[in-house]
């Protein structure tokens, strides 16, 4: 498990502490079952508070990503279903937009323009992609590609 501390965040570290196991849980980096370190080693490794770790954990076990057993350690909960995946990768994705968010306004930019460039850079984003995709394809798929392309386009 490998958890990064970004102290510039407007984030507190036990939230990123919790951002950070959410995420590897929902990506398939965490497995159910799997063991995580003792407070006080987390507290060691990242050079933290024990009752900073210590709240991330609480606050884990009672969303119900982690377990808590007394003299075994903590894991991580067999549950994780597709639902309760798709609501962390949403809440991940929701905290990494207020990151840049925030950071965008306390440098004096104004919303208007955040969303603007936000879409623009996403508008372009998913041009490069498509771009990329297909010229993929028509390499995997050889010279005829292009005519298979441009017959579905009419269908």
């Amino acid at each position: 498990m490998e958890i990064q501390i970004n102290p510039d965040s407007t984030d507190p570290i036990y939230l990123q502490i919790i951002y950070s196991i959410k995420l590897q849980v929902a990506t398939g980096q965490l497995k159910p079952g799997e063991q995580l370190p003792t407070v006080r080693q987390l507290a060691t490794d990242l050079r933290i508070n024990p009752n900073t770790v210590a709240r991330a954990y609480d606050a884990l076990d009672t969303e119900g990503v982690i377990s808590t057993q007394r003299g075994r350690g903590t894991y991580i909960r067999e549950h994780p279903d597709d639902a309760y995946l798709a609501r962390v990768r949403q809440d991940q994705l929701k905290a990494m937009m207020a990151n840049v968010i925030n950071k965008a306004l306390s440098l004096g930019y104004p919303t208007e323009q955040i969303k603007e460039v936000f879409e623009e850079e996403l508008t372009q984003w998913v041009r490069q992609r498509q771009s990329t995709d297909s010229s993929h394809a028509t390499r995997l798929a050889g010279p005829n590609a292009n005519l298979a392309l441009q017959k579905d386009e009419f269908e």
